[in-house]
């Protein structure tokens, strides 16, 4: 996979993060309060939710996911982790099954074979939940069939909003802007749980089945590009003491399409997520020309509901949110 950029001139621009890239890193934020003040569950009494580490998952229960799981067992879940090829058998005692960033070895190839989606497509009609998390590329394609199962496309690339100084793939869904949408999820249970502010840290692009509810909805100036150079191309495009090339000329139109959805599946319930980092909580370092930048990312960044949104997320889908 091609280089990772960030652009800091005048605030965080661009921000990749990827297994593959070996200049930067990611590590949990060991500073994240992971304490529930109000446990949704007597500790070690709530449903049980599964962690999908079988399918070469960046994120698991144990590593860039643990501040996520420590949350959710802090709120009294059962968290476990799942390491076998989904099976009826394997989910038969699930109560919400969470995949985030599988992935395939060729990275263009699924990551679950079609026996697999049929057992989770059945498992979900038959009262399950599902959160299905897929980032930006190579992401989308490896969870593309079993997202299509429940009629979600996926947009595979990277989106993107232009700004004075490039494009940034930093993008913020508020109340203010119009961009949240309108679903128990983002009201939580009272006032206290209200979420008014979400941040996403470099995903794609989702496009929801009738009857589907957007969550995140990306900005009429949202855009995806289908590789790293094409986003690159599109950043130097905008660069605005030396633009070259086009805008636009090398990404497509996301505007109105999504990056967080939720829907009810015949007895189960599903939310897909464009984006992984929002419910992580990594400290980043990136090289930064001939220095090093750290910044934090996820539900430690400042200024934002990540944290009460993976709350609600988890809420809903275990029925305690209707």
């Amino acid at each position: 996979m091609s280089r990772r950029m960030v652009n800091l001139a005048g605030g965080l621009t661009i921000l990749f993060l990827s297994p593959a890239d070996s200049t930067q890193q990611q590590i949990v934020d060991l500073d994240f309060k992971v304490s529930v003040d109000k446990p949704a569950y007597p500790r070690g009494g709530g449903p049980i939710v599964a962690i999908d580490e079988a399918h070469s998952n960046f994120h698991t229960a144990g590593g860039q996911y643990k501040p996520f799981a420590d949350l959710l067992t802090n709120d009294g879940y059962r968290v476990t982790s799942s390491t076998r090829k989904f099976e009826a058998d394997v989910l038969a005692n699930v109560d919400v099954l969470v995949i985030a960033n599988a992935n395939s070895r060729s990275f263009t190839d699924p990551a679950f074979t079609e026996p697999e989606c049929d057992v989770v497509l059945q498992w979900v009609r038959n009262g399950g939940a599902l959160l299905l998390i897929a980032d930006h590329a190579p992401f989308g394609s490896s969870a593309a069939n079993l997202a299509t199962k429940f009629g979600v496309t996926m947009g595979k690339g990277w989106a993107f909003e232009p700004t004075v100084n490039g494009v940034t793939t930093q993008l913020v869904f508020s109340r203010e802007n119009g961009l949240l949408g309108s679903h128990p999820v983002l009201r939580g249970r009272d006032a206290t749980e209200e979420v008014k502010i979400v941040k996403s840290f470099t995903g794609q692009s989702l496009g929801g089945p009738g009857g589907s509810a957007i969550l995140l909805r990306l900005s009429p100036a949202a855009r995806e590009a289908a590789t790293t150079d094409d986003l690159d191309a599109e950043a130097a495009a905008r660069n605005p003491d030396a633009p070259v090339g086009t805008p636009g000329a090398r990404s497509s139109s996301v505007g109105g399409r999504a990056q967080g959805l939720a829907m009810t599946v015949e007895k189960g319930r599903v939310i897909v997520l464009g984006e992984a980092a929002m419910f992580s909580a990594q400290v980043v370092t990136l090289p930064q020309g001939d220095r090093q930048v750290t910044f934090k990312a996820g539900m430690n960044a400042a200024g934002n509901d990540d944290r009460q949104f993976a709350l609600n997320a988890l809420h809903w889908l275990s029925r305690l949110l209707e």
